[in-house]
């Protein structure tokens, strides 16, 4: 079970400018999401994530940065159990994967600094000034390159989560087509620390959506949208 309500959203999300060209099309909708940190980019869940049982305290030791790095359980102090550094999370299906990082251990809200509800894949940046690292029901995370290097796609997923801009994703325009009900929800992100600061466009969309994914852009995320396909 999510830990606590999720900063990051799925409706309502607050528009930091937006970088796509809606048409009024309809077609089928799905799931929808967003990221958020403090002052969020968009606005708090609707439904779920509400405080619940979380799976027992974990003891489990992060592996070394370039090693897989197994978070099966909750509560990890940055520095000791989890190293500063970039990680991913993949193939994550039932919506039940939940993390959050906060500046102290008291468990309040006010000791968060990002968290976010995920489906398909995910990358966090955990800081040398972050305390604690919580995970639960995730799919093992991966440390990974700031900016990793890979073969990157012209299409993905619309709701497959974050993708790394170079490594998972080619830059260029991408089209998304017969989104409904303001469900698909795509973010252009400059680091995948999850502020406010993180964000650089996003946008709740009906119809059509065309975003300009650039190659200075560090992630493209997308959650209840219709396939992207690369246009140009």
């Amino acid at each position: 079970m999510k830990g606590r309500i999720a900063l990051g959203a799925v409706a309502g999300v607050v528009v930091i400018g937006v970088a796509s060209a809606n048409a009024g099309q309809n077609g089928d909708g799905g799931t929808s999401g967003g990221s958020a940190e403090g002052s969020s980019a968009s606005a708090q869940r609707e439904a779920g994530g509400e405080q619940g049982e979380a799976g027992g305290k974990g003891a489990h030791r992060a592996a070394a940065a370039e090693k897989k790095a197994a978070f099966p359980g909750d509560d990890f102090p940055v520095g000791s159990d989890v190293k500063p550094g970039t990680y991913r999370t993949t193939g994550n299906s039932d919506g039940m994967c939940y993390w959050e990082r906060a500046k102290d251990a008291s468990g309040e809200m006010d000791s968060l600094l990002a968290n976010d509800d995920v489906t398909g894949t995910s990358y966090v940046t955990v800081k040398t000034t972050d305390k604690l690292f919580t995970s639960s029901d995730c799919n093992d995370w991966e440390a990974v390159a700031d900016r990793a290097k890979g073969s990157p796609a012209s299409r993905m997923a619309g709701d497959g989560g974050m993708f790394g801009v170079g490594a998972d994703i080619a830059p260029g325009t991408y089209r998304s087509t017969g989104n409904t009900d303001d469900s698909c929800y795509w973010e252009r992100a400059k680091d995948a620390e999850h502020g406010i600061d993180s964000v650089l466009a996003n946008d709740n969309v009906n119809g059509t959506a065309v975003v300009e994914v650039s190659a200075s852009d560090a992630y493209f995320k997308t959650t209840g949208c219709k396939d992207w396909t690369k246009t140009g």
